[in-house]
């Protein structure tokens, strides 16, 4: 596939999870529908117009469905979502512009794919530097829900910070975002099953920069795990949510 329809496809099956975004955190559980052109640069789109998100029969997704579970604060509001080739405005907030992708995962990645939408909000321009406590962060996966075995996972970094995926188990007894972060900002990682941290790249590195995608494959057993950024106050800020493996 030409590099650059991948990096658009791909664009879109991201700006597809932001839209259930959107409509979860604006209330509206009716399903979306398939929106127009994917081309234009300068119109919008309200969340009832937002393309659906990935299929389960679509392959490589397992047989999972939806883009439930609990998940962090992220961003809320009723705003408005451009096309999937530009930057658009999330959260109701006008000052707020995801970051285009600049790279892509493989077309084709082991067992079932959990696609993950990395950002955070009020900024309209690369921030380096730790993030405040207090920020509004986004991290959301779809599907929710996916079959034992191996789990690729795909982190697109639609913010302006810099971030990264961590898969950490889940007592059955615990809730996603119940973590208590330490002095450094960051929560224990013991019992890691591995992470996704390199800029369009496979497997962990020095953290998945702005507008760059990044993933890792893991083999999961039956069970409750918490995708988080464990970068530093980005979990306290919102970045986690709960995978469910059957």
């Amino acid at each position: 596939m030409n590099t650059s329809i991948h990096r658009v496809a791909a664009t879109a099956a991201v700006a597809a999870v932001l839209a259930l975004t959107l409509a979860a955190c604006s209330g509206n559980t009716d399903t979306p529908t398939a929106a127009g052109s994917s081309t234009a640069t300068t119109s919008s789109m309200t969340t009832s117009q937002a393309p659906t998100g990935p299929s389960s029969t679509t392959p490589g997704q397992g047989s999972a469905t939806g883009a439930s579970g609990q998940y962090g604060p992220g961003m809320m509001g009723d705003g408005t979502l451009a096309d999937s080739t530009g930057a658009g405005m999330m959260g109701g907030d006008p000052n707020y512009h995801y970051s285009a992708l600049t790279c892509a995962a493989p077309t084709s990645l082991p067992g079932s794919t959990v696609t993950v939408v990395l950002g955070d909000m009020g900024m309209t321009q690369m921030m380096s530097g730790t993030a405040p406590l207090g920020s509004h962060m986004m991290l959301r996966a779809t599907p929710a829900t996916v079959p034992a075995g191996q789990v690729s996972l795909v982190a697109s970094n639609m913010g302006w910070r810099t971030h990264e995926l961590v898969i950490l188990p889940l007592a059955p007894d615990a809730a996603a975002g119940q973590r208590t972060p330490g002095p450094d900002g960051k929560v224990d990682e013991a019992g890691s099953l591995g992470e996704a941290s390199a800029s369009c790249a496979e497997g962990s590195g020095d953290g998945i920069n702005a507008g760059a995608v990044g993933w890792t494959t893991v083999t999961l057993a039956p069970g409750h795990y918490e995708l988080v950024c464990n970068l530093q106050n980005h979990y306290a800020d919102g970045m986690y949510q709960e995978l469910v493996v059957t």
